[in-house]
């Protein structure tokens, strides 16, 4: 009796245990069962990380593969909080060298085949380093092929949302515009390849102006501070027109009245001022016949009456020329020193002997 009752319990306990898991597997999804077995890791096998957009169907134990050789496996599928890139943890054999800057893929290896990544060195660009434990792919060098169920699920939206109705109405619509609007057409698309011409042609002069606009720009950011403490100081200034503007307006409606009268005179006194030009023309004219007489003329004058020719005449000779000299006010005149009469008696003596 104690048997059958441990066995029913025994029972029991399994199918709880079979319910549960089953719940577990259809509120998770199929997918979330990680497959059996996978590659072998060798020794000694280091860790990689990628970052990817769309990890799509992929599941923990799925294949790492280089150039269709299964070389590790995928450990671990999660998405960080507060992000939308998944990150994939993946095991690779320690024998297997890849460069640092390795490329990831989501690809699949057939039709209705199994998902695997793919890792493989970037085409075109040459390998640098090597890719170590702990490294991160990051997701600008991952990427996920298209699968058969995205285009099929395109092809059912296009199929059954009505997209071959729109495209069927919008050829008809545009059938109809270009037969009722063939002529505009034509010249919209003669004008069209003639402005395109001329920006091809002016292709050179448009980069120029491009090059000199930033140039301006550049310019302009270096002197940020000046432009700045200008538009600050303008403000005032402004401010003081805005406040004097009853004033310019009463000035500028003076000046215009200013101008009317100006003009009106000069309306009035044109003939008077084309008479006196007439009159002045054969002053003018003898001017002009002078040449080089008048210049010299104005020379000699200014050096009356004492010329440049006056020096060469007396030069050697004498002038007749009366000088009075006055002393300035207050000035003591010493009276000439006059000889004694006895040195004027020995003086003669002499001169007689």
């Amino acid at each position: 009796m104690r048997a059958r009752r441990a066995a029913i319990a025994a029972a029991a306990t399994a199918l709880t245990l079979a319910t549960a898991g089953c719940g577990s597997i259809w509120n998770n999804g199929i997918y979330s069962i990680p497959l059996p077995g996978g590659a072998n890791l060798g020794s000694h096998p280091y860790q990689v990380t990628a970052r990817f957009a769309d990890v799509l169907d992929l599941v923990p134990q799925s294949a790492v593969k280089v150039n269709d050789v299964a070389v590790g496996r995928v450990t671990g599928i999660s998405l960080p909080q507060g992000s939308w890139t998944a990150s994939v943890t993946m095991l690779i054999n320690g024998d297997v060298r890849l460069p640092a800057n390795a490329i990831a893929q989501v690809e699949q290896s057939s039709l209705l085949g199994e998902q695997y990544i793919a890792l493989s060195a970037p085409p075109g660009v040459p390998g640098t380093g090597r890719l170590t434990n702990g490294a991160v792919i990051p997701e600008y060098r991952t990427t996920t092929n298209t699968t058969v169920e995205e285009v099929l699920g395109a092809l059912s939206l296009l199929l059954n949302g009505g997209g071959i109705n729109q495209l069927h109405t919008i050829t008809s619509q545009l059938a109809v515009a270009l037969n009722q609007d063939e002529p505009q057409v034509r010249q919209l698309l003669v004008r069209l390849h003639t402005l395109l011409a001329n920006l091809n042609a002016h292709r050179g002069d448009i980069m120029t102006a491009l090059d000199g606009l930033n140039t301006l720009s550049a310019t302009l950011a270096a002197r940020d501070r000046q432009i700045g403490n200008v538009l600050d100081n303008l403000a005032p200034g402004l401010r003081v027109l805005a406040d004097e503007r009853n004033q310019l307006v009463a000035m500028l409606n003076s000046l215009h009245a200013l101008s009317g009268v100006a003009v009106a005179t000069i309306d009035a006194s044109q003939a008077d001022l084309v008479t006196d030009l007439r009159l002045l023309t054969p002053t003018l004219t003898e001017l002009a016949s002078a040449g080089q007489t008048l210049p010299l003329a104005l020379q000699v004058l200014l050096t009356y009456p004492f010329t440049d020719q006056v020096l060469n005449d007396v030069k050697g000779d004498y002038l007749n020329v009366y000088l009075k000299v006055v002393a300035a006010k207050g000035t003591v005149v010493i009276p000439p020193v006059e000889p004694s009469p006895g040195a004027a008696a020995s003086g003669s003596g002499k001169g007689k002997g």
